[in-house]
């Protein structure tokens, strides 16, 4: 895979390499957040039923990194994520 010239990477790996992370429904970071965005993408999840909005994904254990499935599918190798609980 190609990553050099992938518009989606800025300086993710400072904080997002090896962590853990969980496939789960979308939980927002602070109360009053009502959405967040993909680390990569900016796709927006939100747990809500709208058009063009992700209810799930995988998220870091206390839910303040949010990555869709098409990016961590994407990253995976390159950020060696662990992945479960």
């Amino acid at each position: 895979m190609i990553y050099k010239n992938d518009w989606r990477l800025k300086r993710q790996r400072k904080y997002l390499q090896g962590i853990r992370l969980q496939w789960k429904d979308f939980l927002a970071y602070r109360p009053g957040n009502s959405s967040d965005h993909c680390e990569f993408c900016w796709a927006k999840f939100q747990d809500a039923q709208l058009p063009d909005v992700l209810r799930q994904g995988y998220a870091s254990e206390d839910n303040y990194y949010w990555i869709c499935k098409n990016c961590f599918e994407d990253f995976k190798e390159l950020f060696q994520w662990k992945v479960g609980a």
